[in-house]
């Protein structure tokens, strides 16, 4: 648990942080390069508003795959808050990626079943759906990421044995092969 708290408190800032300066630089590229369009870059004489243009653009690229980094950090953690929140053990087996997909199901039927009542009241009645139906839309990324998860688990595993099974082959081979 002390892991995670460390985790997330140094994740987040990284996370934000990432996103400001992705920001920044996309702000940027919507107004430096027109003040730049005429200008070409000497020696090269190659527009500069498509060089800033592409430099921008590259740094933006690098702050997004660190705050991709973060953010699956971060996924990984919330997804199993929520997963214990629902009430889903801690095992990592195919059942449990049934029982996740059966948590799916039951989402999506309840959202439809949920939402014409919602829909129905005055006033409130359309937001009350578009938010019952973004947090069932929530809820089924996260069991589908856990999802993908335990079949990344369970191939890794596999691939673990297989590997380990095709060394013990290769070491008896090569040890029946030698001769003194």
């Amino acid at each position: 648990m002390k892991s995670q708290k460390k985790e997330i408190q140094l994740r987040i800032p990284r996370l934000v942080m990432s996103l400001v300066m992705v920001f920044i630089f996309w702000i940027l590229n919507i107004f430096v390069p027109p003040t730049l369009q005429n200008l070409k870059i000497p020696g090269v004489n190659y527009p500069a508003d498509q060089v800033f243009w592409i430099v921008t653009l590259f740094i933006m690229a690098m702050f997004l795959v660190r705050a991709l980094s973060d953010a699956l950090v971060l996924g990984d953690i919330v997804t199993d808050a929520v997963i214990r929140r629902l009430g889903i053990k801690e095992e990592r087996s195919p059942r449990r990626a049934l029982r996740d997909l059966i948590y799916i199901i039951v989402i999506v039927l309840v959202a439809a079943a949920v939402s014409p009542f919602l829909r129905s009241m005055e006033n409130v009645g359309s937001m009350l759906s578009t938010a019952t139906t973004y947090i069932a839309l929530a809820l089924i990324i996260i069991l589908i990421y856990d999802i993908g998860r335990i079949i990344y688990r369970l191939i890794e595993e596999k691939a673990e044995i297989l590997a380990e099974k095709i060394a013990k082959i290769a070491r008896e081979e090569g040890g029946g092969k030698q001769t003194k």
